[in-house]
């Protein structure tokens, strides 16, 4: 069972620093209230006092601390115990390759993970042996489905013209992440217009000439899938889709 000794008990000493500390803070009790520095003065301990006093809370601090841990491994192996014979030798497999300290609180952090299904103790979470799968949607029902908006920014513009919104989105429809690159573009490139930075492939209705939607794909994709991502897209807008790889 890995564990993490505790310290033997050391005892208390009883230094120059800390006796000049004491005074200080003797003095400056005293002229906090300086009407009342006589009474106070009598109240205080005298730094010998002081001294064999603080050796006693020591002595007490260790023995209370150290009964705290052992009573927390106590707690932490009665939970282990509970467990079947089959499943307590995989979870002590697993305590002692994790990378949690060798304290009680974390082997009941162990157990807690283990019993709410958040850590199987048959597949090692660390070292590398074990990976999520990643996340797909291989059939979806829907463009917003399938693909999330990670980015804005604005491209063109000029004197005469206003740039464009460009949106970047991710998804993965089972071949790998794949990125898209969608900007509204113009039937008639001299055209001056205005496209509205809260548009959707939907909503950007703008330019009297007309204008399509260019969506350049990057990543691992198959010709399916860029018609999959066409067929996504043209649902939810009426304008001319163009899926394209740069």
């Amino acid at each position: 069972m890995r564990f993490k000794r505790w310290p033997r008990p050391t005892p208390f000493e009883d230094t120059s620093c800390k006796r000049a500390a004491y005074r200080r803070k003797q003095v400056r009790e005293q002229a906090a209230l300086h009407l009342f520095a006589a009474a106070i003065a009598k109240r205080q301990l005298d730094v010998d006092v002081e001294m064999v006093r603080r050796t006693g809370q020591w002595e007490r601090q260790q023995q209370e601390s150290r009964r705290q841990r052992a009573a927390g491994w106590r707690r932490a192996r009665a939970r282990l115990f509970a467990h079947p014979a089959a499943q307590r030798l995989a979870i002590r497999a697993l305590w002692r390759v994790c990378p949690y300290p060798a304290d009680p609180s974390y082997l009941g952090t162990l157990l807690h993970e283990i019993a709410t299904g958040r850590i199987d103790p048959a597949r090692l979470p660390w070292g590398g042996r074990h990976t999520s799968p990643p996340r797909t949607t291989p059939n979806p029902a829907s463009f917003a489905e399938a693909f999330r908006q990670i980015g804005q920014r604005t491209v063109g513009g000029g004197p005469k013209t206003t740039g464009a919104d460009e949106r970047l989105f991710c998804g993965n429809l089972g071949s790998g992440i794949v990125f898209l690159t969608s900007r509204v573009r113009l039937c008639e490139p001299n055209e001056s217009f205005y496209t509205s930075s809260n548009h959707r492939l939907r909503d950007s209705h703008v330019g009297r000439g007309g204008h399509w939607i260019d969506i350049a794909v990057r990543g691992t994709c198959s010709d399916a899938d860029l018609a999959l991502i066409r067929q996504l897209a043209q649902a939810m807008d009426t304008r001319p889709i163009v899926v394209r790889r740069p």
